[in-house]
């Protein structure tokens, strides 16, 4: 199908897998440096305690409960697979097109027609040249040296060490909500975030051993974070005990310097006393035996160790809901274990309806947008947002019509004027194919303004869901998750609604005003510097967020953007 937009004429695949999609080469701009962003970047990952994750694509089956494993797990596609081994390469270096893209033609207009079979045969290999005697391994592993960062070797600077917290003074431990710190932002508002280097000091215990869950690592930088005395191998265990961290970062450079990130760390678990019954340590939100069942979810033999170490301590003062989703096709029971059915079930069983209800804003902020469908109604505004509209068993059986879904996602401008420019894009995967089938989604767009916590230059690649009171000072519910606007990360309903089907592993952790004792959170106003005794709840941006102006259009990460430079004089060209 053939659009003509803005963008150019795009030949749309019917495909709902854009795993394989990889992006046309446009025409440059020769009198303008260019970025050539390197689109095979990760996808949103599953950033939840610390082990490689892999995302998984299951086989497609609809009379089953699960999904059959290959032995060897898959990423989802080669296109994935590429992205992975390919993460430390730089943006300036074109990657092979997939065999599902074709390139028909160049033009102005850079056309392409993108197939939906799965079936082309690949492009013949390139010969391989034969190897000159005369150059040298040193100085082949010079040329292939990229650089960290698309602005180049030199982009990172090293933090002063006033940048790192240096006790716990300024850490409001109730809610135990915080960002990261973000580089190139007035010091207040880094006063009581954290970096990963925070997160790992001797502040917060003796550390002895740690287990990390993540799609993307840069092992050296991650090494370099750990105080001298602890590295070795972010489950962390301590002399002192254990702790959880559920957070939205990659362990990479890059997602620790100018993006907005959140992170959930629990308290520090104690060892309970020898020969406590299997069922001692739970804390009122049921978040030891969730946890226990999210990390069983990945039948790794590695983790059994860890698994055994948690049930040997005390979790009861967990105030936070787990909320997971693992890949599987779920029937009866189990289809409220995992996604959003398994929000619903606890917004249902643990928040009361409140007073005008229907004009409670439902908002969701996110940093990549799957396939929603044709409409609204065919997920969206239908299964989703009644899930996140519910509050109480006394909900009303139809979504109100009054009800607002306010989706917060950066716009071009946002992106152009960001701390990083228009490589921050990269971690923000909407693709034109997408786009172009959902134009109706973009009515629902707010724009990424943060001037209360200082990063509404730091793009987000945090990911959060509330429910908002009309006058934006109250909470009702809070979520920071991994789980990005996708079916895949959330579930879709199929077979007549008697069967959810969840395609990635993705964690988050709610909060609701019962487990603290309240009946709403009241909304923080002054989030930066941080403050121990602050009792309202740290939103990360600007409520009520700013509706599109006629002029933005969503950030869109495989189209050029070459009519105005970024904060760093660059454009952007695709390749």
């Amino acid at each position: 199908m053939s659009q003509d937009s803005q963008h150019g004429k795009w030949t749309i695949s019917d495909s709902e897998d854009e795993d394989n999609i990889i992006p046309p080469t446009p025409q440059k701009d020769s009198n303008k440096p260019s970025i050539k962003p390197d689109l095979e970047r990760k996808p949103d990952t599953v950033t939840t305690f610390f082990k490689q994750e892999r995302k998984l694509s299951p086989k497609r089956n609809e009379d089953t409960h699960s999904v059959k494993e290959p032995s060897a797990p898959s990423m989802g596609s080669e296109a994935r697979k590429a992205a992975h081994v390919n993460q430390t390469l730089p943006v300036k270096y074109e990657s092979h097109p997939s065999p599902s893209v074709k390139r028909k033609r160049e033009t102005e207009e850079a056309g392409w027609n993108l197939s939906s079979s799965d079936d082309e045969t690949p492009p013949p290999a390139p010969k391989k040249e034969p190897k000159k005697s005369d150059v040298s391994p040193k100085k082949k592993k010079t040329e292939d040296k990229r650089p960290p960062s698309p602005h180049g070797t030199s982009y990172y600077k090293e933090e002063p060490a006033d940048f790192f917290e240096t006790n716990l003074l300024s850490m409001n431990d109730m809610y135990r909500f915080y960002l990261n710190k973000v580089t190139g932002i007035p010091k207040k508002f880094n006063t009581g975030a954290l970096h990963i280097k925070d997160i790992l000091s001797p502040m917060f215990g003796t550390l002895k051993e740690s287990v990390q869950f993540n799609y993307c690592f840069d092992i050296p930088w991650m090494v370099e974070q750990y105080p001298l005395e602890f590295r070795k191998m972010m489950l962390l265990w301590y002399e002192e005990g254990f702790r959880v961290i559920i957070l939205t970062s990659n362990l990479i450079r890059a997602d620790w310097y100018q993006k907005t990130q959140g992170m959930w760390m629990s308290p520090l678990y104690p060892r309970l006393p020898e020969g406590s019954p299997g069922t001692a340590g739970e804390s009122p939100t049921n978040f030891k035996s969730d946890l226990l069942e999210y990390l069983e979810a990945y039948r790794a033999p590695e983790l059994a160790e860890w698994i055994d170490r948690i049930k040997q301590h005390d979790l009861s003062e967990t105030r936070v809901y787990l909320i997971g989703s693992t890949p599987g096709r779920y029937q009866g029971p189990a289809m409220e274990k995992w996604g959003h059915l398994r929000l619903r079930k606890l917004l249902s069983e643990h928040t009361k309806p409140v007073l005008n209800e229907e004009r409670w804003h439902v908002l969701g902020q996110f940093s990549s947008i799957g396939s929603m469908g044709l409409d609204k109604t065919k997920w969206l505004a239908a299964e989703f947002q009644r899930t996140l509209t519910t509050l109480g068993k006394a909900r009303k059986s139809l979504t109100s019509p009054e009800t607002q879904m306010l989706l917060v996602y950066p716009s071009v401008e946002n992106v152009r004027t960001s701390l990083e420019g228009y490589p921050a894009g990269g971690s923000l995967p909407y693709s034109i194919q997408t786009a172009q089938k959902q134009l109706w989604l973009h009515s629902y767009f707010h724009g990424w303004h943060a001037d209360v916590t200082g990063r509404s230059n730091a793009m987000p690649h945090i990911k959060t869901y509330m429910r908002v009171s009309p006058d934006y000072t109250q909470l009702a519910w809070f979520l920071v998750t991994s789980a990005n606007l996708s079916k895949a990360a959330w579930g879709a309903l199929e077979k007549n609604n008697t069967q959810i089907m969840v395609r990635s592993y993705e964690l988050g952790v709610l909060y609701l005003p019962s487990a603290f004792n309240m009946s709403t959170f009241p909304v923080e106003k002054n989030v930066f510097p941080a403050s121990s005794s602050s009792k309202g709840f740290p939103v990360p941006f600007d409520l009520p967020p700013q509706h599109y102006s006629s002029k933005d259009q969503p950030w869109i990460w495989n189209i050029p953007y070459t009519q105005a430079p970024d904060t760093h004089g660059n454009i952007w060209v695709p390749s």
